[in-house]
């Protein structure tokens, strides 16, 4: 497996940000199913989009023209799932009823 360096990609972009942006957009190209343009080598899409930019085989202008699609699960908001109007349940079950606290609980002491 070749190791690559911050210095073997920052001959082909500006500067480290433009570095970080450009390998981030192309891992996330390869992690939804993009064809790498290297040997995998069983490395992970980051190092593998890194491997891609030192070895001049990606246009990061070109790259960062590109519209960015994101999958259908992560354009739907987060908290789309939750309702704030019931109580969390954390075990995970059905929510369950609002309950007062039991009196002497507050600090009180009971008479």
């Amino acid at each position: 497996m070749a190791r690559v360096t911050v210095e073997d990609c920052l001959d082909r972009v500006e500067n480290r940000f433009q570095l970080v942006l450009v390998a981030s957009r192309r891992a996330r190209q390869i992690a939804l199913g993009q064809m790498p343009l290297v040997p995998e080598e069983n490395d992970k899409p980051t190092v593998i989009a890194l491997r891609e930019l030192a070895a001049g085989l990606i246009d990061p202008q070109a790259l960062m023209r590109e519209p960015q699609v994101l999958p259908e699960r992560e354009r739907e908001p987060v908290l789309a799932d939750f309702s704030f109007d019931e109580p969390l349940d954390m075990a995970g079950g059905e929510p369950s009823p609002v309950t007062p606290p039991a009196p002497g609980l507050d600090g009180e002491a009971n008479a």
